[in-house]
């Protein structure tokens, strides 16, 4: 963003700090029990708090996005990190991205099994290489070369994950976030705590830098090798003068969408501002049902629609403003 911008929106008294978080989107029970939706929105509503804490002591839009979606990698409410879903191998195969919207710089990762925070990953990979994207057994040893926290691939894997696994296979399908107990025969299944969900942070600074992260388990039951929309740059996150968006969802209607930078895009080129954009681009994606997405922009807006049944979300604002929602 230009200076000239920066100081007309200075004028105006627009600048200001904002942030938005989510821990995914999809078929979220009205009825959800109220000991699996409590400690998912009481974890929300903890994260949001770090997030504001560090914008308020001037951190960088950069630092903060990776700082709370650590903090959600590292909750087993959410799949990333500690929570993440398992493939039909049993085995866990973790995403993520992070981009900074001032530089366009960029850093992801895919298919990594031991990495703790594979957000940090990712900004290592933005940060120390030429590159912008490492996966598999490449990403594993830039990890350890880079001295990140590496733990044996039993840490990631839960009961609750191995249970939830079980009843995919047995339905013979891949599900996405928060699907509810699948039928078999007249009897509903136990889901084994299934309603977990991938996670992501946007955030301005005081300055008006943009920032996304986004982290994911994937899909439960997805083919080993998968990767989803979570990792590639401009479909689950994007971020560039305009707006930073973090989208959640079914990865491929994503992907196919190229949902984030698509909001970026019509902000640009259509003239629209960040609510009619972003409200814009997950209608459109098809099929219903599949997407949300947290989206700020460089004058503290900030919007997080979804065309799903619900979306775990918290987002706050320098004005006082504070929300955390399902439906």
């Amino acid at each position: 963003m230009s200076q000239e911008v920066l100081d007309t929106l200075n004028i105006l008294g627009k600048m200001g700090w904002a942030i938005a978080l989510h821990g995914g989107a999809g078929d979220i029970p009205i009825n959800i029990p109220a000991e699996r939706r409590e400690p998912r929105e009481a974890s929300l509503r903890r994260i949001l708090q770090i997030g504001v804490s560090a914008l308020n002591a001037k951190s960088s839009a950069l630092d903060v996005v990776e700082l709370v979606v650590r903090e959600l990698e590292n909750c087993p409410h959410f799949n990333a990190g500690k929570g993440s879903v398992l493939t039909s191998n049993g085995t866990v195969e973790m995403e993520a991205c992070i981009m900074d919207g001032s530089s366009k710089q960029c850093g992801a990762v895919s298919g990594v099994t031991t990495v703790v925070n594979p957000i940090s990953l990712a900004r290592r990979i933005m940060e120390k290489t030429p590159h912008i994207y490492l996966a598999f057994d490449g990403a594993e040893a830039f990890a350890r070369e880079q001295g990140l926290e590496i733990v044996d691939k039993n840490h990631f894997i839960t009961p609750e994950n191995i249970e939830r696994l079980k009843q995919a296979k047995e339905a013979n399908r891949v599900q996405q976030d928060y699907t509810q107990p699948i039928k078999l025969e007249n009897q509903n299944v136990p889901d084994g705590d299934s309603k977990l969900g991938t996670v992501g942070c946007v955030a301005v600074d005081n300055l008006g830098n943009l920032a996304a992260a986004t982290s994911t388990g994937g899909l439960v039951n997805k083919m080993v090798g998968r990767i989803g929309d979570t990792p590639i740059i401009g479909a689950g996150t994007y971020a560039n003068k305009f707006c930073a968006v973090s989208a959640t969802g079914r990865g491929e209607a994503i992907i196919r969408e190229t949902v984030a930078r698509d909001v970026a895009a019509v902000m640009e080129y259509k003239g629209l501002g960040l609510k009619e954009a972003a409200a814009y681009i997950v209608d459109q994606v098809a099929p219903k049902g599949t997407t949300g997405l947290v989206a700020v922009s460089p004058t503290g807006e900030v919007t997080m629609p979804f065309n799903t049944t619900g979306m775990f979300r918290a987002c706050a604002t320098e004005d006082g403003f504070m929300e955390v929602a399902i439906w």
